[in-house]
């Protein structure tokens, strides 16, 4: 793990400053092995009690055949076996016959977001043919965001640096941006040329008492799609810095290593348009990769190694492998992220944005991947190319500085959503402190 210590920085405190020093000196790998500690949290009894639920007579046998293909997750930790706190919702989503079991036991259904997106993506595509403009169907929402902090977490007296999520002002499929309100009378809001677009506020701990942060905003949402031909990509300007910067490697996770290079060269040969490319990877991904929950990305060296060695992967995950196999094959693609907004089924998410030479940034879901519900070409591949109206943009990369600057690692090292906690002892991490968003859907 020592690759990610990079992640952490060095933390340099100036002999002046006024906070209270930690107890003792900050260390990366206690940290990591405190994560690791409550995401694979589950005794094997614990796993075969909700395996019991869709295989009553599940075995030894069948367990250990499991975590040898990994679809079940397990660590060794202080010499016993721990699962990963999902390790068994997750069974029936990676492996194909757990999955039919399930599916014939319960059934299937659309899920809400795919609801919502039945009817509203060929909305979109008609009104984006009709309007002659790639940007349609605009949706109001007003959101209160709480990040409430355990009582007693923080001394009493102690002051409580907290980042939120706030919309970005810098891209057009997000506009009106408008601030209701605060928790916290004084209020710092990162500027556009921070990738990571955040709220900052402070408050005082108190004995006995949580402490709460809580924001109230406005934004308009567009949904946006092209109609992708290959007759309309022009070939790449390979001296510009556009080109240079997102087709390079990256520090973490964008990396070119040779597992991944076997890969790309594989699944593109034959291929070198770039539309028809990326359409290559993004159909794969999909039809390979299910969906799945994951562990703490802080604790994951490289994100797209892990996807491709346990053939899973949530949002994120699968967007950075898109992303890494895209640039490899000289495709520039940057991340964004932030929440997928929809009625019902609103919920943390990550995307990108792929540029084609004489389209422009183009968005990319490659989570959402070809809907179950698509029926023609264009609904198939609409998330090549277009992403719905239920978005709020916060990032425009990952793993990037907060404004103002964070003392201590994040509890998140790659996205930012959820928020970012500290005190002058450490950081918050994730069961330290609470998170809540509600939704208004003004039209």
């Amino acid at each position: 793990m020592k690759k990610l210590l990079y992640l952490v920085g060095v933390l340099v405190f100036a002999s002046a400053c006024s906070h209270k020093q930690p107890a003792k000196p900050y260390s990366w790998e206690e940290d990591l092995d405190h994560r690791i500690r409550i995401d694979f949290r589950l005794t094997e009894a614990q796993v075969k009690e909700y395996i019991r639920q869709y295989i009553p007579d599940v075995t030894d046998a069948q367990m250990r055949a499991w975590e040898e293909s990994n679809a079940l997750e397990y660590r060794i930790i202080d010499g016993e076996k721990r699962y990963f706190r999902n390790a068994g919702p997750n069974l029936f989503r990676v492996d194909s016959a757990c999955y039919n079991i399930k599916l014939e036991k319960e059934g299937f259904e659309l899920s809400d977001k795919d609801k919502v997106n039945q009817t509203h993506l060929p909305e979109v595509i008609a009104a984006v043919k009709k309007e002659k403009t790639p940007r349609v169907e605009p949706r109001r929402m007003r959101v209160t965001y709480t990040l409430t902090v355990d009582t007693n977490a923080v001394p009493a007296g102690e002051v409580v640096r907290c980042w939120l999520p706030y919309p970005r002002t810098d891209h057009p499929r997000q506009t009106d941006v408008k601030l209701i309100g605060t928790s916290q009378p004084d209020y710092q809001i990162a500027p556009d040329s921070y990738l990571h677009k955040t709220l900052y506020m402070e408050q005082v701990a108190r004995q006995g008492q949580p402490t709460r942060f809580s924001e109230t905003f406005e934004f308009t949402s567009y949904a946006e799609w092209h109609d992708l031909k290959p007759e309309d990509i022009l070939p790449y300007d390979t001296e510009s810095d556009l080109y240079k910067e997102h087709t390079g490697e990256r520090e973490t996770h964008i990396i070119f290593t040779p597992r991944i290079r076997e890969l790309a060269e594989r699944l593109s040969e034959g291929e070198s348009h770039p539309l028809l490319l990326a359409q290559r990877y993004f159909r794969w991904i999909r039809q390979v990769y299910p969906w799945a929950s994951a562990i703490e990305y802080s604790t994951i060296e490289n994100i797209p190694e892990y996807v491709v060695e346990n053939r899973k992967g949530d949002c994120g995950q699968v967007t950075l492998l898109f992303m890494t196999l895209c640039r490899y094959s000289g495709i520039p693609c940057r991340w964004q992220s932030g929440f997928m907004m929809h009625p019902g089924a609103w919920n943390l998410h990550d995307w990108a944005e792929i540029y084609f030479e004489g389209v422009g940034w183009v968005p990319v879901d490659q989570s959402f991947g070809v809907p179950v519900f698509a029926r023609t070409p264009e609904e198939k591949m609409f998330f090549l190319g277009g992403i719905d109206s239920w978005r709020l943009i916060v990032n425009n990369d990952y793993s990037q500085p907060l404004y103002p600057g964070k003392q201590y690692p994040r509890s998140e090292t790659v996205d930012f959503q959820r928020g970012e906690v500290e005190w002058a002892g450490g950081n918050l991490y994730f069961p330290q402190w609470k998170w809540k968003m509600e939704i208004d859907y003004l039209d």
